[in-house]
């Protein structure tokens, strides 16, 4: 019997059109718009991250997205005591835990989780105990994907961010991807993947049998100003379907 790969999912951050709403002020071009327009061309979930100094995506337009959309949202924060109480308001369907510098233009790594699972078990325990799935955004490797295992995630988003942008390191950097993925699927947490991502890179993750989602923002906002945002996604997510589909049956 012919063993066809379960489809991948697509998460579409919005960040970045929050970012060109901010540069002159107002109310356009708007996140809740541009969320509903990813869901309408194919995104099966809208990701928002909200910075410690609201920088792009603001409180209100979190509440605005999680009222607008059916699809489920991907709340991408910082391990705080402000961040986990917005959280518990906005109730998204996951919130994934990312590391926070005020001086970084992108997030530039993972989360640092080995040495700190007591203080992240205890900081996070709010969320799971009210139904959000904690997802923990971490570099490819077994210490990293143990620790997340024992502060409970239920998903780790592994870093593609070295793999992207140093081309040089790409297949070195794709092994620990395939590697970790494998790794923390036998362990039972869902894996994802993300940051950098693009036309040019993304088959060869997508390929990753045990990849469940890709969350994919900057390259999607910058490459809708010359084809559309529908068009945009829908490229990208025929490249990922291609790339699994080849992957699984040997291609």
């Amino acid at each position: 019997m012919l063993d066809i790969p379960k489809p991948l999912r697509l998460g579409v951050n919005v960040d970045h059109v929050a970012t060109l709403r901010n540069a002159r002020g107002g109310v356009h071009p708007s996140p809740v718009a541009a969320a509903l327009l990813a869901i309408r061309a194919g995104a099966d979930g809208i990701t928002a991250h909200l910075r410690e100094d609201r920088r792009h995506i603001r409180d209100d337009d979190i509440t605005a997205i999680r009222e607008a959309i059916m699809a489920p949202l991907n709340f991408e924060m910082a391990a705080t005591d402000e961040m986990i109480a917005i959280a518990l308001d906005t109730k998204p369907n996951a919130a994934c835990i990312v590391p926070e510098r005020r001086e970084e233009v992108t997030t530039e790594g993972g989360l640092a989780v080995v040495g700190n699972e007591d203080r992240l078990t205890d900081l996070l325990m709010p969320l799971k105990e009210a139904g959000i799935r904690l997802s923990l955004f971490i570099e490819a490797n077994e210490a990293d994907i143990d620790s997340a295992k024992q502060i409970g995630a239920d998903i780790v988003e592994l870093h593609t961010g070295n793999y992207c942008n140093d081309l040089s390191k790409g297949r070195a950097e794709l092994e620990r991807i395939r590697h970790a993925a494998a790794y923390g699927a036998n362990l039972g947490i869902e894996i994802h993947a993300g940051h950098g991502l693009g036309f040019d890179t993304v088959g060869p993750i997508a390929a990753i049998p045990e990849i469940e989602e890709l969350n994919i923002g900057h390259f999607l906002i910058g490459e809708s100003l010359f084809c559309g945002l529908e068009a945009a996604i829908t490229e990208m997510r025929q490249k990922m379907q291609s790339s699994r589909y080849h992957n699984k049956l040997g291609y």
